[in-house]
C-alpha cells in the first residue's frame, strides 16, 4: 500500500473546492466590491476549528484579484503578540499603498509639525532612498513615538487611505480588502491589539476587513471572559456584519472523504460504509477528516499489529481517541482493578436508569446495575427500597471517573462507545490498547477543540528544577519515562520506587521535596492514599504530593484533599502541579 499524508493547507482555487464554498465565495466578493462606497466596514467569517473559514476567505481574495480596482492584503493575527500585533497590521496595511502616496504622506506630517525634531532635521535627506518598506517604518516611527503623535496617527491613516483610493482612474474608488484569520487562535492581548488596529486607527475609508474568527470563542464565556462593560461594549463594534460559515451537506461531506482516501492512497481500504462513518462522526469538519484519514494510514502502514482487526476497528478507535481524548486515556491507562472503561461506562449507564428512574427493571438491567454498585466496592441495593436507590447512585458516581455523568448525556459519545464495544474482538483490542500495541501514533492534538481532550505533553515554561529531589512512587514506572527524563533535563534528582516499603526506605534515608505517586497498584485501588497517610502521620513526609493517575474520581478528588495533595492526570495539569510546588518549596526554603 502507497500511503501518503494530506496537508492541512486551505483550499485557494475553485478547481480545489469539493465542499461548494465557491458559490458563496464568488457572492461575497461581489459583496464587497458593491459595498466599496459604504467603506469602513468589517466582516467576520464565522465557524469553528477546522471547518473552512481560511479556504472561503482564500476563495473570496481570488475571487477579489480579478477586479482591477481591488487590493488585498493578508495578516495573521496568531503570528504576532500583543502589540506587536497592532503594529504588524497596521504595517501590512501601509504596505499594500503606493510608494508616491506614502512619501506625499510623510511630506504632510513634516509640514504639520508632527514629527520629533531629531527625525524632522533629517527627513528631506533620509527619505531618498526608501523604499515602500522604508517608508513604512518611517512612517510608523514618526506615529508611535509617544502618545502625543499617536493621537494623530489616525487622522494620517485616514488622509493616507483617501488618496490611495481615489488615486486610481477608477470609479467610485478604489478598496482595499484587508483578510485577518485565526483571530479566535491568540490570546486576549493580540485579540484586543488588533482590534485596536481595526477599529481606533485603521477605520478609514476605502478599507475593508474580513475577519476569520469563531465568534463564540471571543465572546463574553469564551476568550474575552475577563472584560468588563466597557470592553464588551468596544467588542460588539468590531463587526458590522457576519457570515456563518454553513455544514455541507452529506453528498459533499462523503465525496470529499472519498477525494481525501483517493489522494491518500487508502481508498482500497475506505469503502462506502466507512465513508459514512468518517463523514457522520467527523461532524462533517474537513479538517478533522484529513486528520482521521491521516492517522488511518498510519496506523495501518506503520503497525502490524493492526492486521489482526478491521479497518473499520482502527477507524472507530481513532474516532474515540480523537474525539474524547480524557476517555480514550482511561481507557488504555486501565490498572486492572476496574472493568475497562467501556465496560464499565455502559453499566453505568444502565444503573444511571435504573437507579433514577427506580422502576422495577428487566433482569438484565438489575443484574447489571448490581455489577456496577458491587464492583466499585458499595452494597448491593435493595430492589424492595427503590426510595433509597438515589442515594446508592449517589454513592456510585462518587466512585466513578468525574467525565462519566456529563458523558451520559451526550448522544454523540453514548453511541459511539456502543459502535466500539460491538466491534468483533473487542476485548482483545482493548488489551492491545492497554499494552501499548495499537493506536500508538497519535495523529491529533487538537487542544480544546475536543470534547474533553487535551494536551498530554510536559509544560515547557519553566526552565529548571534545580536542587528538587522528586520521589516518584509507581509500580509500573516505564509508563512515566517521558516525564522522568524531562524532570531530569531540567536539573532535579528523580528516585524511582515501585512499592510503599522501598519508597519508606528512601523517606527514612534521604531528604525528599516532592512526592509524585499512583493510587492504585496490583489488586490495591487505594495504595498511593494508604501509604502517603501514613507517611503524613508517621512525619516521614510532611511535604507537597501529587497523585498521578490516568482515573479521577469525586472520592479520589476528596482524598486527596484531605491528605494536602494534588492530583492529575495529564502530563501538561502534572507539570502544572510541580511548578506550584516548586515555588512553594522555593518560599519555604527562603
Amino acid at each position: 500500500m502507497d500511503f501518503s499524508l494530506l496537508n492541512d493547507e486551505p483550499v485557494d482555487t475553485p478547481e480545489a473546492d469539493l465542499l461548494g464554498t465557491g458559490r458563496a465565495a464568488r457572492e461575497i466578493a461581489k459583496l464587497l466590491h458593491d459595498s466599496r462606497t459604504a467603506t469602513p466596514f468589517t466582516l467576520s467569517v464565522d465557524a469553528g476549528w477546522g471547518t473552512g473559514k481560511s479556504s472561503l476567505m482564500r476563495l473570496v481574495d481570488a475571487e477579489l484579484r480579478r477586479r482591477r480596482d481591488v487590493e488585498t492584503v493578508w495578516y495573521n493575527a496568531w503570528t504576532s503578540t500583543g502589540g506587536d500585533a497592532l503594529e504588524g497590521l497596521i504595517k501590512s496595511v501601509l504596505m499594500s499603498f503606493d510608494r508616491r502616496v506614502l512619501r506625499r504622506a510623510l511630506h504632510r506630517l513634516s509640514e504639520r509639525r508632527t514629527l520629533i525634531a531629531a527625525i524632522g532635521a533629517t527627513l528631506g535627506v533620509a527619505l531618498a532612498p526608501f523604499g515602500v518598506a522604508g517608508l513604512v517604518d518611517r512612517f510608523w516611527q514618526t506615529l508611535s513615538v509617544d502618545p502625543r503623535s499617536r493621537n494623530a496617527m489616525r487622522d494620517a491613516l485616514r488622509d493616507l487611505a483617501t488618496e490611495w483610493a481615489e488615486s486610481a482612474p477608477y470609479e467610485p474608488r478604489r478598496l482595499l480588502v484587508v483578510f485577518i484569520d485565526d483571530l479566535d487562535r491568540c490570546s486576549e492581548e493580540t485579540v484586543l491589539a488588533v482590534c485596536e488596529a481595526v477599529k481606533v486607527y485603521l477605520d478609514v475609508p476605502g478599507l475593508a476587513f474580513v475577519i476569520g474568527c469563531d465568534r463564540s470563542a471571543l465572546g463574553p464565556s469564551g476568550l474575552l471572559r475577563d472584560l468588563g462593560p466597557a470592553g464588551s461594549a468596544f467588542m460588539e463594534k468590531i463587526f458590522q456584519t457576519s457570515y456563518r460559515l454553513p455544514v455541507p451537506g452529506s453528498d459533499e461531506v462523503e465525496a470529499y472523504v472519498r477525494h481525501c482516501s483517493e489522494r491518500s492512497g487508502l481508498r482500497a481500504l475506505i469503502d462506502d460504509d466507512l465513508v459514512k462513518l468518517i463523514a457522520d462522526r467527523s461532524a462533517r469538519n474537513p479538517r478533522r477528516i484529513k486528520r482521521l484519514i491521516n492517522g488511518f494510514g498510519l496506523e495501518c502502514s506503520l503497525n502490524p499489529v493492526w492486521a489482526s482487526f478491521r479497518p473499520e476497528a482502527v477507524i472507530r478507535t481513532l474516532l474515540l481517541q480523537y474525539l474524547y481524548g480524557d476517555f480514550y486515556r482511561l481507557l488504555v491507562t486501565g490498572d486492572g482493578t476496574y472493568a475497562h472503561a467501556a465496560r464499565e461506562f455502559r453499566e453505568y449507564r444502565v444503573a444511571r436508569r435504573v437507579l433514577s428512574e427506580a422502576v422495577r427493571p428487566d433482569p438484565e438491567s438489575w443484574q447489571s446495575t448490581v455489577n456496577s454498585v458491587t464492583g466499585h466496592g458499595l452494597a448491593e441495593p435493595d430492589m424492595a427500597r427503590p426510595d433509597g436507590w438515589a442515594a446508592v447512585l449517589a454513592r456510585l458516581e462518587e466512585e466513578l471517573p468525574t467525565s462519566y455523568p456529563a458523558l451520559a448525556r451526550d448522544q454523540n459519545f453514548v453511541n459511539l462507545v456502543e459502535e466500539w464495544m460491538r466491534l468483533p474482538q473487542v476485548d482483545e483490542l482493548v488489551k492491545r490498547l492497554q499494552e501499548g500495541g495499537v493506536a500508538s501514533v497519535v495523529p491529533f492534538r487538537d487542544g480544546d477543540e475536543a470534547p474533553d481532550g487535551g494536551d498530554d505533553t510536559p509544560a515547557e515554561e519553566r526552565d529548571t528544577y534545580e536542587g528538587l529531589r522528586v520521589l516518584w512512587v509507581d509500580d509500573k514506572p516505564d509508563g512515566n519515562r517521558t516525564y522522568i527524563e524531562h524532570l531530569r533535563r531540567r536539573g532535579a534528582d528523580v528516585v524511582l520506587a515501585e512499592d510503599g516499603r522501598s519508597a519508606e526506605e528512601t523517606l527514612r534515608t534521604q531528604t525528599v521535596d516532592l512526592l509524585l505517586s499512583d493510587i492504585a497498584r496490583g489488586s490495591d485501588r487505594d495504595a498511593g492514599f494508604t501509604d502517603l497517610a501514613r507517611w503524613r502521620q508517621r512525619g516521614r513526609f510532611d511535604g507537597p504530593a501529587v497523585f498521578f493517575t490516568g482515573r479521577v474520581t469525586p472520592a479520589r478528588e476528596r482524598r486527596s484533599r484531605e491528605l494536602g495533595a494534588r492530583i492529575a492526570t495529564s502530563g501538561s495539569t502534572l507539570f502544572q502541579h510541580i511548578d506550584a510546588a516548586y515555588e512553594e518549596i522555593r518560599q519555604h526554603r527562603s
